[in-house]
């Protein structure tokens, strides 16, 4: 298996990973928020397949400093804005669920943003968890709840860095 760049070849309409928002975006939006830079997408795949087994995307992000935990707030500098990289979605295929390729993907997401975060800053990795099931998936992997939302989960990429660092 192999995580790639999004390219057309892939075969978006054979993918169905239960979530309908999650397929809907892969099917009809991905191809315009590329060609807008407002996301990059990353595929996992059979080498020289095209079938699309999980995807994820990642984009430039800011949050309120104010809505981060206290403990969090005040090991930062005091602009208003925190940067961060927004691991906007991520889903799996139904057929290839219940075989850790979520965390194969969420490694290698976090990976890609811990290698980037010195060509441009980011403070930590931002999610918005699409249901319980996937605040849950976060939660184990040290993801902590912003202040102000349940949905909403951020991992500092001090704690990234000790994984790949």
């Amino acid at each position: 298996m192999k995580v790639s760049a999004y390219r057309k070849e892939f075969d978006r309409e054979g993918f169905e990973c239960g979530i309908d928002e999650l397929d809907f975006y892969l099917k009809r939006n991905l191809s315009q928020d590329i060609r807008r830079n407002a996301a990059s997408c990353f595929v996992l795949h059979e080498a020289g397949e095209s079938k699309i087994l999980g995807y994820y995307t990642l984009s430039a992000f800011s949050v309120r400093l104010d809505g981060l935990p206290e403990t969090e707030r005040k090991t930062l500098p005091r602009y208003p804005q925190v940067p961060m990289t927004l691991l906007g979605r991520l889903a799996i295929a139904l057929e290839s669920q219940g075989k850790g390729l979520g965390e194969l993907l969420l490694m290698d997401a976090l990976k890609r943003a811990w290698e980037n975060r010195e060509v441009i800053a980011s403070w930590a990795v931002a999610v918005d968890a699409i249901n319980e099931d996937a605040r849950n998936f976060y939660l184990r992997y040290g993801f902590e709840m912003f202040e102000a939302t349940d949905s909403r989960l951020f991992l500092p990429m001090k704690r990234i860095g000790k994984l790949f660092g």
